[in-house]
Order: structure tokens, then C-alpha cells, then sequence
């Protein structure tokens, strides 16, 4: 397949080159290069027209796996047409130590994952087996090419563009519709440009850069652009360092990140045995990085520019509870006094898809293995997920994590865990105000432990782990001393660690399993009482009158994420049951009225219960229902299920201030209708007892504004325009009843 895209790559990039008139920016190279239909080739608009592409590759872990392929199975083919993997990293719940919580998983999940096995056997998918890894490393260390494009139905899918592609997180019905091999529709992306100077010194990491770059941003500030970082600062970065940077673009909304093609990349490419990609993508070389006029004059070919000083960036400490309130770590200990934020820091974590490759361990144990040379003992608990088996076989062989154990420190095992609320927190502070710190890349309330009261700060590894030792949130490691077990002040050196292990990776079995060859003869069973999968049901398709007199299910004020809107932690389990997981809808999300979350006005008969409860009773009697939301509605992970939820619960609307991307996207897919407010100030007319009523809808069109009619309790009524972004395709998918129903049309 690589031998495939590079045979023509640099072609389809010169014929784009032609057809623009002008130089070109690496992501537009290979933006251009995956188009589905070379003959289609035009100038595109960015943050205008949609664009059909081609990607190579589809990765799925195995909680949003369970949905995309349960809805690759109505699709009506017999393989997927392009290589595609399951990954089980989201399902192990981190509570003891990495063999017993594996396990437990493997006996409390087996359903799902032999029924994930046996459809990967049968389709022609990859399998890796619980305990191989976290999707995105192992992607990364398997998978990722210079100049490609793949897609994943997790939001940090970017993490391969720190080996140069283009890695877009979507939903699941965009990965089987790649899968089914139909065109995979995005809107061209905009442009924002990071030249990177300098080199990191000190405690400083790839980590910091990412973190600075999401105050900078904001949560939103890169929706519907593709990050693009150049300069000689970029070439100083290691493939994995480039890669935590790419990983944690997901937190700025950005479509994905990239880097050019380097000596940093052949070198990451050959450690881990695909030496004859990087051979091959040095004869792409040229085309694997933007052309030289971009680089000469950054500020003409990109819609935004930014540029960060390595040598001068220090560490970073995000939150509490949005990863773009950054603080440097020099000003972190005043601000989180001035704050009142709990000072004693009683967990520290490593690991997750940002960081946990072999670099970022290997920083970590320098601070550790110090530590215990320096009589330091930690003042909170110390945990570890590793990244990868190979990660962990290869740390393991090279005395890290004896350095991590030797000072307390607890290895998970290579799977998410903690990141994304997969953690049976058992140590009393449930209910109650405090810190962690974390190497994450998201810091949402509750994500982590369920606590609305943990105060949850970003920083690197090597961060985390002084932090551990200092147990107080605001140790400043490159200024204060500690107090070791003897009485004596030591300082802690600067963190050390090499980019790639001296002696090469190694691994014994790194727990993939190939599908069969010819999967005809294998059989899909689900049992009819199964509380972990259920078969899917088509929705049915648009009727006008579904849109008059929709009750308001729920005024959403606030922050609402996709783990406000669809919850994680021990919700994973019923990801492949959509009845079962609508029990969780919107139950983090505040209500606007009463300022309480998972309690709404049930109107007929006055009293207040939890979102599910009054959407089934809406959805019982036939009656339609919508949601009202504010910004960047739908923020955060790919999470399919916030928009199947709603639309099981026959939800017909959402109608916020503005979305997050890759949520909108799923909610046209689902066929739900996606509008947000023409003028924002319209969210304030909209009571608790209103019914709202989409005009227009019988000739629905791009570019086509909609009214909403508000009806009030007293008989009233107003109107104001709503927004929609929906091209003809998808009006198509709408009216259909979903993206899906259409599909099984053909």
C-alpha cells in the first residue's frame, strides 16, 4: 500500500502545484494527493468546500470500535477495502497493577472482545489483543508513513503526524464508509503555521510546546485547521516528541497536525524495523515537507502563523479542568496559591496515548532513578501505563521500570486507564477537593476519576514525576530543593533520557493477530439478551412534522464536551449497546436553569428527572425533543455515542452556538440537524417550557438559512434565523435518516 501512494504521490502533487499556480504547504501536498477522484482535482477553498479524499488506512480502538463495525456489518461487504486495525486499549480498567487489571479485563469484557475478533477475522481487520498497546503508539510504531492520510475513530488519531501524515480523528460511521471503501468527505482545512526555532534545554520537553500552544489557541481556536509546524526547531524534535505535539492538537479542535519528513523520522522508521519505508520516503523527501518558497515567506501561504522559541520555552502546567489554561511553571506555585487550588498533589500519572514511548519513560526514570540515588521517597502515589508492549519489553530490559519501582511507582498495564476514566481511584478522595498531575492530554472534570472536585494540571512526564516526589503542586523543579529521607537538601538534576533505546526495541510477542485470509465462512452471533452489544436499527427517515412543537429537552449551559454529553469511565462497557449507554445522555452537562446537572424539567408532569428519563418519555409518546447548547458544542473525543444518543432518543436537533468539528460532523452523519444561532444573543430567548418548531425545511438547501419558531408557555411566539453548514450530500444523509441508511440503499 505505501510502495502504492508514493508511486504517484509525487505526480499528483505536481499536478496540484500546476492547477494552484503556486508553491505549496506539506499539508496541502498531502491533502491533495489522497483526493478519491484525481479528475476532481481544482483549487479548493479552504474553511469552504467539502473535498472527497481517499485515505489509506483506518484505525479503531475498541470502544468506538464496537459501533463502526457493528455498522460496517450492514453495509453489505464482504472485506474492508483498505488496511484497517482494532486496537483493545479502552476497556482495562486501571486498579491494581498491569496483571491483574489485565485479567479482570479479559474475563469482564470477553464478550466484546471475542465479538470484536470475530468480525476483524471475518472483514479482513487487524486485531491487537488487550495488553498489546494504546492505539496511537502502536499505530505510530506499526503503521504511520511519511505523506499519508489515515483515519480513526478517536480524536487523537493525529498522533502520526509526528511521522509526517495525515491522521484525522473522526466518527464511526466516516471510518465504515472508508472502510466500505466509499469517499471520505472533509472540508478543505485551513492553514495554521507553527515555525519552530531554537532547541529545548533544561526541563523543558515536546509536551511544553503543545501546552503553551493551547493558551495560545484556546480550545477552539484551531477548529477546522490543520496544524502545521517547519523551521529548525521541528527538525530538533524526536518522531515521538514530534508526536505528543500532534497527539494534543486534539485539544485546540484542530483537525490534525503535521511535521515535515527528517532524519528524526528514518531514524524512529528504521528502530522499529521499517527501514525500507524510510528508504522509500527519502526518494519523496522533497514532497514530504513544504516547498521552499512556504518556508521563506510562512506568512503568505498560511491563514495564521505562529512561532515558538525552543530555547526559551519552560515548563508548562495546564488546568484545572480545560487543557488550555496554561501556566508557565515559574508562575504556576503564585497562581495556584492566589486560586486556593488544593496544594497537596496526591497522585501523579505517566503514560497515555501522548506520552508513553520509550523517550518519554526514559526521562521520567532519569528523574526517578535520581531520586533514589538522592534519598527522595515520593509523597503521592506514582502510576504507569506504558505505551506498548515493545514499549514496556524494551523499558523493562533497560532497567526503567526497576528505576519507576524502586521509588513506589506502580506499572498499569499499555493501555489508557486513568486518561480517559478507566480508574478505580481507591484512596479516599472521592467527594472531596484535590490534585493530581497528570501527562494527559485532557483534563475535563471528572474524566479521570469521576470526581467533580479533582483538580486535575497537564504537565510532561519528567514534570509529573518531580511533582511525585515533591508531593506539592507547587514545586517549581528547576528552583526549589527537597528534603530528603535523611534530613539533607538535595535539587534535582536536569532530566536525561534517549529519544530511542541504545539497544534497540525488543518484544516477544506485541499481541497482534492477522484476520483470516478468507473470513466467508465465520459467523457473527449476538445473543438477543446481551447487555454489552446490541444489533443497530435504521432511524427513520426525515418527516417534517418530527420538527414542529420539539420540546426543549435540556438548555445546556457551559462547557459540554463529549464527555459531558456521552460519559466514559464505566459507561465504556455498554458501547456496542446503544439502548443501554442512551442511559447516560447528557447527565455531565449543566442545566441552564437550575444551575444542576442530570436534572430537567419534565413538563408533563412537572417534575425534574434526568435527561434519559424525559427523553424516553418524550420519545414513548412519539413527541419530538431538541437540545440548546452554547460554544464549541461537543468538544473533546470522537465519541460517536453523543450523537447516536440523542438520535435513539429521537432528539431531532441540536441548536448551540457553535460546534466542536468533529461532533458536527457526527451528528450529520447520524442525521440529526445541526444548526447554531445566526445571532448568539438568540440562546438567552429560549425558556425551560418552550417548544421550538425549524422552518424552511421543505426546501432545505446549502447555504440556506432556517427560521426557528419559539413558542412560550403563554401562547407567544418569536422567531430568529439559525445556521447550518450542510452541503447537498448531507442533506441527502438527513433526509435519509442517516449517512448509513443511505449507503444500504446502494
Amino acid at each position: 500500500m505505501i510502495q502504492e501512494v508514493y508511486a504517484s504521490f509525487g505526480a499528483r502533487v505536481g499536478a496540484a502545484r500546476q492547477v494552484l499556480g503556486r508553491p505549496m504547504t506539506l499539508a496541502e501536498k498531502v491533502l491533495y494527493a489522497h483526493l478519491y477522484d484525481k479528475s476532481d482535482l481544482r483549487s479548493f477553498r479552504r474553511s469552504e468546500d467539502y473535498v472527497n479524499f481517499r485515505p489509506d488506512r483506518v484505525a479503531m480502538q475498541d470502544a468506538t470500535a464496537q459501533m463502526a463495525l457493528l455498522q460496517f456489518m450492514t453495509a453489505g461487504r464482504e472485506r474492508v477495502a483498505v488496511p484497517s486495525s482494532v486496537h483493545c486499549d479502552h476497556l482495562i480498567t486501571a486498579e491494581t497493577d498491569a496483571a491483574a487489571d489485565l485479567r479482570k479485563a479479559l474475563a469482564v469484557n470477553s464478550e466484546v472482545y471475542d465479538f470484536l475478533k470475530n468480525v476483524s477475522d471475518k472483514y479482513g481487520v487487524g486485531f491487537w489483543k488487550p495488553g498489546a498497546g494504546i492505539i496511537h503508539q502502536v499505530v505510530l510504531e506499526n503503521y504511520a508513513f511519511p505523506g499519508g492520510m489515515m483515519i480513526g475513530t478517536d480524536s487523537h488519531t493525529p498522533t502520526a503526524g509526528g511521522l509526517g501524515m495525515i491522521a484525522v480523528g473522526v466518527g464511526g460511521a466516516d471510518a465504515m464508509d472508508v472502510m466500505a471503501g466509499i469517499p471520505w468527505e472533509l472540508k478543505m482545512p485551513k492553514l495554521i503555521g507553527v515555525k519552530l526555532t531554537g532547541k529545548l534545554n533544561g526541563w523543558a520537553s515536546p509536551k511544553d510546546v503543545i501546552l503553551k500552544l493551547a493558551g495560545i489557541l484556546t480550545v477552539k481556536g484551531g477548529t477546522n485547521a490543520i496544524l502545521e509546524y517547519f523551521g529548525p526547531g521541528a527538525a530538533a524534535l524526536s518522531a515521538t516528541g514530534k508526536a505528543t505535539i500532534c497527539n494534543m492538537g486534539a485539544e485546540v479542535g484542530a483537525t490534525t497536525s503535521i511535521f515535515p519528513y527528517d532524519e528524526a523520522m528514518a531514524a524512529y522508521l528504521c528502530a522499529t524495523g521499517r527501514g525500507a519505508v524510510a528508504e522509500a520516503a527519502a526518494k519523496q523527501a522533497v514532497d514530504l515537507a513544504s516547498d521552499p518558497e512556504v518556508a521563506a515567506s510562512p506568512e503568505t501561504y498560511y491563514d495564521r502563523l505562529i512561532e515558538i522559541d525552543l530555547s526559551a520555552l519552560e515548563p508548562y502546567l495546564n488546568g484545572p479542568f480545560t487543557p488550555d489554561d496554561a501556566h508557565p511553571v515559574s508562575e504556576f506555585g503564585r497562581l495556584a496559591r492566589e486560586k486556593d487550588w488544593p496544594q497537596r498533589m496526591e497522585v501523579g500519572l505517566v503514560g497515555s496515548c501522548t506520552n508513553s514511548s520509550y523517550e518519554d519513560l526514559a526521562r521520567a526514570a532519569s528523574v526517578a532513578r535520581q531520586a533514589a540515588a538522592k534519598g527522595l521517597e515520593v509523597k503521592a502515589q506514582y502510576l504507569i501505563n506504558p505505551g506498548s508492549q515493545q514499549v514496556f519489553e524494551t523499558a523493562q530490559r533497560d532497567g526503567l521500570i526497576a528505576d519507576f519501582e524502586a521509588i513506589g511507582g506502580v506499572i498499569f498495564t499499555n493501555a489508557c486507564g486513568p486518561c480517559i476514566g478507566q480508574w478505580n481511584r481507591n484512596d479516599g478522595s472521592a467527594g472531596r477537593p484535590n490534585s493530581i498531575v497528570t501527562s494527559f492530554n485532557r483534563n475535563f472534570a471528572k474524566r479521570a476519576d469521576g470526581n467533580p472536585d479533582t483538580h486535575a494540571f497537564v504537565a510532561s512526564p519528567e514534570v509529573v514525576t518531580a511533582l511525585t516526589l515533591a508531593g506539592d503542586l507547587t514545586f517549581n523543579p528547576l528552583t526549589d530543593k527537597l528534603i530528603n529521607k535523611n534530613g539533607v537538601t538535595v535539587t534535582l538534576d536536569l532530566p536525561t533520557g534517549e529519544t530511542l533505546p541504545p539497544k534497540g526495541y525488543t518484544v516477544d510477542d506485541p499481541g497482534y493477530a492477522a484476520p483470516s485470509v478468507d473470513g466467508s465462512r465465520i459467523e457473527i452471533r449476538i445473543a438477543p439478551d446481551s447487555q454489552r452489544l446490541q444489533l443497530l436499527k435504521p432511524f427513520a427517515p426525515f418527516r417534517e412534522d418530527d420538527f414542529n412543537g420539539m420540546h426543549l429537552l435540556i438548555k445546556a449551559t457551559g462547557k459540554c464536551t463529549t464527555d459531558h454529553i456521552s460519559m466514559a469511565g464505566p459507561w465504556l462497557r455498554f458501547r456496542g449497546h446503544l439502548e443501554n449507554i442512551s442511559e447516560n445522555l447528557l447527565m455531565g452537562a449543566t442545566n441552564a436553569f437550575n444551575q444542576k446537572a442530570n436534572a430537567v424539567l419534565n413538563p408533563l408532569n412537572g417534575s425534574h428527572e434526568t435527561v434519559s428519563a424525559v427523553a424516553k418519555t418524550y420519545k414513548a409518546r412519539g413527541l419530538s425533543s431538541v437540545i440548546v447548547a452554547e460554544e464549541n458544542y461537543g468538544e473533546g473525543s470522537s465519541r460517536e455515542h453523543a450523537a447516536l444518543e440523542p438520535r435513539f432518543l429521537n432528539v431531532k436537533a441540536i441548536l448551540c452556538k457553535s460546534f466542536a468539528r468533529i461532533h458536527e460532523t457526527n451528528l450529520k452523519k447520524q442525521g440529526m440537524l445541526a444548526l447554531t444561532f445566526a445571532d448568539k444573543a438568540d440562546y438567552d430567548r429560549i425558556d425551560e417550557r418552550d417548544t421550538l418548531s425549524v422552518l424552511g425545511l421543505e426546501s432545505f438547501a446549502p447555504g440556506k438559512n432556517l427560521t426557528v419558531e419559539v413558542k412560550h408557555p403563554d401562547g407567544t411566539t418569536e422567531r430568529f434565523e439559525a445556521v447550518h453548514t450542510y452541503n447537498e450530500l448531507q442533506i441527502d444523509w438527513f433526509k435519509a435518516g442517516s449517512a448509513l441508511n443511505c449507503l444500504s440503499k446502494e
